[in-house]
């Protein structure tokens, strides 16, 4: 490929730039009128303005971005991760195009992007998933007949949710009656289908996932795992790689039925196999993925290999260039997303970032959508930047973290660094040995 199309904004945008600079392959940025500062926007070769703020009227406007692709004779386009990048309907607009969609075909994003499907399809290969059931009526009665036939307490989920949006925690079946009209009212808004399902919920859960490349020669690798427990609202804050809470037998027991699950589907380029552990080290399929995650920089950290050059390379019809055998993972990498939020209780802080001092450390990356003087709007993830830490061992990489943490400082917004600092003091998360409840203990 000589020129791509990143059809995403901010971070994510910058570091696919990144990348085809390295391949001297030319980029093509979009951006709407609230992002037409943003670094990413002068680090393109070129950049078009898409549309008005909300994504509704830019970011997920297909026909928009497809036109400056013909226009700019584009040979891929790379969806990076959230927006369009698991839109089973922009792949398939993308390939109609006789343009690359670097990223797995549509029909692998839409079965994966079915809950529903995506639980049959793992039942189907034998790999394990959280005990539930979809609701075929879409009534509420029969919510609560199988909830209390799997015993409370359950998640309530929307079929093609995701992102912890879409998804209720209910405890008896008055609680189910409410939620059941939220979730299926949010799932509408948000996917355009309101069929729900229920899953047994999972106490004191870590919530793992492995990393999968597949080919389009038939060959799949695993690239180890993350551990991303570290969550407010379903949603993750802290990623490592690897688990410091895995042993060895349930790890590769999870390697196995990651590879399972992706050759189920046969997949190609770059995906996420979700899983969610329980007490006793039983491990359920939560969902697949079909994109690069964006807590992919802790995997290349410790496999020392760039994913967005490998995507690049498959989408191109060029083979793995390693197998499992010969892929080791060096030290240990933990990442923390700042957010423009209040850490007291999440709510987002947009602003002008007036001041941007990063700390300095050895051993830290930096994959910023922002630079000082910048404004974080209100209008999407209000995600600043990550800070991915390497280090021999993750001792060291906490020791790093929060060296670089208390020499940074961001003003003119609120951000949750505080959080961050509040978590180098607790011996759960120092020891490794937490789950999903972890913000929701500290906050008390």
């Amino acid at each position: 490929m000589k020129k791509i199309l990143i059809a995403n904004r901010g971070e994510i945008a910058r570091r696919i730039i990144r990348t085809c600079q390295k391949l001297n392959i030319e980029t093509v940025a979009v951006y709407s009128k609230a992002d037409k500062d943003l670094p990413y926007v002068k680090e393109a070769t070129v950049a078009y303005e898409i549309g008005d703020p909300p994504v509704s009227k830019s970011y997920l406007n297909m026909d928009k971005i497809l036109e400056i692709a013909k226009k700019e004779q584009v040979d891929g386009i790379h969806p990076g991760y959230g927006l369009l990048s698991e839109n089973s309907e922009f792949a398939k607009k993308v390939k109609e195009s006789q343009i690359i969609f670097i990223g797995p075909n549509h029909e692998t994003i839409a079965l994966m992007g079915d809950k529903i499907a995506a639980r049959r399809t793992m039942m189907k290969a034998n790999v394990p998933v959280v005990p539930g059931a979809e609701i075929e009526s879409n009534d509420v009665r029969e919510a609560m007949k199988i909830s209390n036939e799997i015993g409370y307490p359950v998640m309530l989920k929307a079929s093609s949710g995701g992102g912890g949006v879409g998804m209720a925690l209910v405890h008896n079946d008055e609680e189910l009656e409410t939620a059941f009209t939220s979730v299926k009212s949010k799932a509408k808004a948000y996917f355009g289908n309101d069929s729900l399902f229920i899953e047994k919920y999972i106490k004191n859960a870590r919530h793992i996932e492995v990393q999968i490349f597949g080919d389009h020669h038939g060959n799949c690798i695993h690239l180890f795992e993350r551990d991303c427990s570290v969550q407010r609202r379903n949603q993750k804050v802290i990623e490592e790689a690897q688990s410091p809470f895995l042993g060895e037998k349930t790890r590769e027991k999870m390697y196995e039925a990651a590879i399972k699950a992706a050759n189920a589907v046969s997949y190609v380029n770059a995906g996420t196999v979700e899983f969610i552990l329980d007490e006793h080290n039983h491990f359920y399929f939560l969902e697949m993925n079909t994109r690069l995650q964006v807590e992919h920089p802790v995997t290349e950290c410790i496999t020392g290999l760039d994913l967005v050059e490998w995507q690049i390379n498959i989408a191109n019809g060029l083979p793995l260039p390693i197998t499992n055998s010969e892929l080791t993972a060096n030290g240990h990498s933990m990442e923390f997303r700042i957010y423009a939020e209040d850490p007291s209780n999440f709510y987002p802080s947009p602003g002008i970032i007036q001041q941007l001092k990063w700390g300095n450390v050895d051993g830290i990356r930096i994959d910023s959508g922002y630079d000082e003087g910048n404004t974080v709007t209100p209008f999407y993830d209000p995600l600043i930047a990550k800070i991915i830490v390497h280090g021999k061992n993750r001792k060291e990489c906490l020791q790093k973290g929060e060296k670089f943490f208390k020499e940074t400082e961001i003003r003119g917004i609120k951000t949750n660094i505080p959080l961050f600092i509040q978590l180098f003091q607790n011996d759960s998360f120092i020891q490794g040995n937490y789950n999903t409840n972890l913000l929701k203990i500290i906050k008390k």
